[in-house]
């Protein structure tokens, strides 16, 4: 469906009572709902929210996955939104509480859950921290507590820490693990592991996917007196493959892998992989090893079924700054003191093409330039 949304608005709607702008409203949706929510868009009578919600709610598979790690008599998400994560986790428990401030898209909420056949979940409208202080004084004992915070701030704008977002996990984390013995937090990709860490406390696990491209998502899971070491658990998806990868931080800092000068290939992991590092655990597990310990390429003179980017190096060069004589090629940077954009400027290289060339600091702390192409 490739209807022109501008047209739509301004002609005259061919559906008595519905405006103009409600049908381009449902035509968005649906158009966005064929990339994230596919088994929705063959159920008559889905009603679709503005833009904005569409483009926030999650992947049908991200929220099929976040529901899996949930299971037990009674859930309440704080922060409803679109209502798909909720959908999804319903499947999972006896009974859902959803939790929305806006009304309007709670009621669309609502009218969905209703059309896909959820009879388990209630719709609450209001501030998802006092809907659940009224639920426990009503006696109501929830075994899993989900949200999914706003990153935009009203004065702040859009926002990175995760004391910005709102609600403020961290200031109420108290009452949450007072109130379930488990809390899910979806969180940025760009949150930085560590911090998130120091701030939830008992973090049993994160769970990051990724699409091949990049992290949608990290996933939190907090359990009440926990008091182990955080588990990262990885979904790495490549070219119709997927790997699973778990570690901790002190299996990691123990783990050895070798460092090598460049080989024949080089491999790059995956976004989710490089996110929750583990590099030296993924060089042992693969036998291939590091271009330098804080650059996180690795490189053999086999080809190895790896979770990312495969390339042949055709050749490597010292780094010379204007004298490359490259015209156009894709660039990236690791461990290496300048950025693409600087890289690409000061060396006139376009990009695109089927050339690849990494910038990268080697094992003897020389910055060279590795020449590939895709495997």
């Amino acid at each position: 469906m490739n209807t022109d949304i501008v047209s739509v608005i301004l002609q005259k709607s061919p559906f008595e009572g519905i405006t103009p702008q409600e049908l381009a409203q449902q035509i968005q949706g649906l158009q966005k709902a064929r990339e994230k929510l596919y088994s929705w868009t063959v159920v008559p009578g889905i009603y679709y929210p503005p833009k904005l919600n569409m483009e926030q709610c999650s992947h049908e598979l991200a929220a099929d996955s976040k529901a899996a790690l949930v299971r037990g008599e009674i859930l309440v998400d704080l922060t409803g939104g679109f209502g798909v994560d909720a959908y999804y986790m319903s499947q999972r428990v006896g009974a859902l509480h959803y939790c929305e401030t806006d009304p309007e898209l709670a009621a669309i909420a609502a009218h969905n859950f209703a059309t896909l056949g959820a009879k388990n979940i209630e719709v609450h409208t209001g501030d998802g921290l006092v809907i659940l202080k009224e639920l426990v004084s009503r006696g109501v004992r929830p075994d899993w507590i989900y949200a999914d915070p706003s990153r935009r701030h009203q004065k702040k704008g859009k926002v990175i820490r995760l004391e910005d977002y709102l609600p403020n996990i961290p200031a109420n984390l108290e009452f949450l693990l007072e109130a379930a013995p488990n809390v899910l937090l979806k969180t940025s990709p760009m949150l930085d592991i560590a911090a998130g860490c120091r701030s939830l406390g008992p973090v049993q696990e994160i769970h990051l996917a990724d699409t091949g491209k990049e992290v949608k998502e990290l996933v939190w899971y907090i359990r009440r007196g926990y008091e182990g070491e955080t588990r990262r658990c990885v979904m790495a998806n490549y070219r119709d493959t997927t790997w699973t990868f778990e570690f901790t931080a002190s299996e990691e800092a123990t783990a050895e892998c070798d460092i090598s000068p460049p080989l024949k290939y080089l491999f790059e992991p995956t976004p989710a992989l490089m996110k929750a590092g583990g590099f030296k655990l993924l060089g042992q597990q693969f036998n291939v090893s590091k271009l330098h310990p804080h650059t996180h390429l690795f490189t053999s003179d086999q080809a190895v079924d790896f979770p990312g980017r495969q390339f042949i190096i055709r050749q490597v060069f010292p780094y010379k700054p204007g004298k490359l004589g490259i015209a156009k090629a894709n660039v990236s940077a690791r461990n290496f003191p300048e950025t693409v954009n600087t890289i690409r400027k000061r060396n006139k290289i376009q990009p695109g093409g089927d050339r690849y060339l990494f910038f990268v600091r080697t094992a003897d702390e020389s910055l060279q330039v590795l020449d590939c192409e895709p495997v």
